[in-house]
């Protein structure tokens, strides 16, 4: 017997970095060399202390058991005093904190839990990929806001559809931007709250790279903007700010309404996340942030490591606030595809194409900072032997 995949499945979009994993790893097969750039894969260890913390809570059986369908109220206690202690937001822990199996979930899950087939959404294009996996399975109609370097990479509410403005009810955000690495402001937090209030549209702000801020700038949170409350919230997770990735911990805060409709449909298809990641996740979010400010100062010199030998070939990065990515140029004469192809088949250098992250990354490729020092020197002398630039 065949059983073939729903409509829904059929329609989910293409893995992109599935593609890029798979690229790169066939150019190591043949005996390369390879400087993967391409990556967004936290490179460095969980802080001890945290470890340490896991296991102690592993050891205890009392974590053996089914956790709490809404997470454990020590974490989203620890979720609250975290805001209050970073960001000066207050929150209260039943009602305005949702606990998730990484941030990841509560981005996919959202569009089905808020939206009726065929209601509209905002997506920032470029932005996340897996965005767009949401959309799919709530099947739910798509609209783009093409985010523009001239514009600082922010949105520019003026100039989307008025139609399309009134007919959407959810809005899709991320700064430090994953793949540009811009920064928001407050004045243009500010400016979406009122668009938001205006137009009855929820927002929700991906702070997954909160924490990563470059040149003594701390991002701002979307939730220190006076009203931000009242219409969105904001996905936080533990991946990059303590190298938690493979954990799958963070947590949606904000506005109540939107972290019941998470609670809710986590209600049904999850029994929370193993109590003892979430006693984990405590430990690192009322730690004293000291790994936190030495994991930024080392993205710190990486980044500036990195400008410093692309510049020395000629090749100039938009300037990056945050993230752990430079986003550069492609040369004339190619697309983002082509030259992110030609850098794997002739220097073994992997970057991954701006239009992985959506049509108005043309142009561009993504470079994590997630490597030693001294292979972004090595990658751009090999790329500078192409004469490129």
């Amino acid at each position: 017997m065949k059983f073939p995949e729903s409509n829904v499945l059929q329609h989910l979009p293409k893995q992109f970095f599935a593609s890029l994993v798979a690229k790169a790893n066939a150019k190591a097969a043949s005996g390369a060399d390879v400087i993967n750039l391409g990556q967004g894969n936290p490179d460095q260890p969980t802080p001890d202390f945290i470890v340490k913390a896991m296991q102690e809570a592993t050891a205890n059986p009392a974590t053996h058991k089914y956790s709490q369908f809404r997470g454990m109220p020590n974490l989203k206690q620890a979720a609250a005093d975290f805001y209050q202690r970073e960001y000066g937001v207050t929150l209260d822990p039943e009602t305005e904190i949702a606990i998730l199996g990484g941030s990841k979930i509560g981005l996919v899950e959202l569009p089905f839990a808020l939206l009726n087939p065929g209601d509209t959404m905002l997506l920032p294009d470029p932005g996340y990929p897996d965005y767009m996996s949401g959309v799919a399975l709530a099947q739910v109609n798509l609209e783009l806001m093409t985010l523009k370097a001239a514009n600082q990479y922010l949105p520019k509410y003026a100039d989307l559809d008025p139609q399309v403005v009134e007919q959407a009810k959810l809005m899709y955000l991320n700064y430090p931007n994953n793949p540009t690495g811009a920064v928001a402001t407050p004045d243009f937090y500010a400016e979406t709250v009122k668009f938001a209030q205006d137009h009855h549209i929820g927002v929700v702000q991906d702070f997954a790279y909160g924490a990563l801020g470059f040149d003594g700038k701390r991002p701002v949170s979307f939730l220190q903007t006076p009203g931000a409350k009242n219409v969105g919230i904001e996905m936080y997770t533990l991946s990059k700010s303590f190298n938690m990735a493979g954990w799958r911990i963070g947590f949606a805060a904000g506005n109540a309404d939107m972290i019941e409709a998470i609670n809710l449909i986590q209600d049904h298809l999850f029994v929370s996340v193993f109590p003892a990641i979430q006693d984990a996740a405590v430990a690192a979010l009322n730690s004293d942030q000291s790994s936190v400010k030495s994991l930024v100062a080392l993205y710190q010199r990486r980044r500036d490591q990195f400008y410093a030998a692309a510049r020395k070939i000629g090749w100039e990065p938009y300037p990056s606030g945050g993230s752990f990515y430079a986003w550069m140029p492609v040369p004339a004469g190619y697309t983002a595809e082509s030259f992110a192809d030609l850098l794997l088949d002739k220097a073994a250098v992997v970057v991954a194409p701006g239009t992985g992250f959506g049509a108005a990354g043309e142009g561009y490729v993504r470079v994590g900072l997630l490597i030693d020092e001294p292979r972004f020197t090595e990658a751009c002398e090999r790329i500078a032997k192409l004469n490129l630039f």
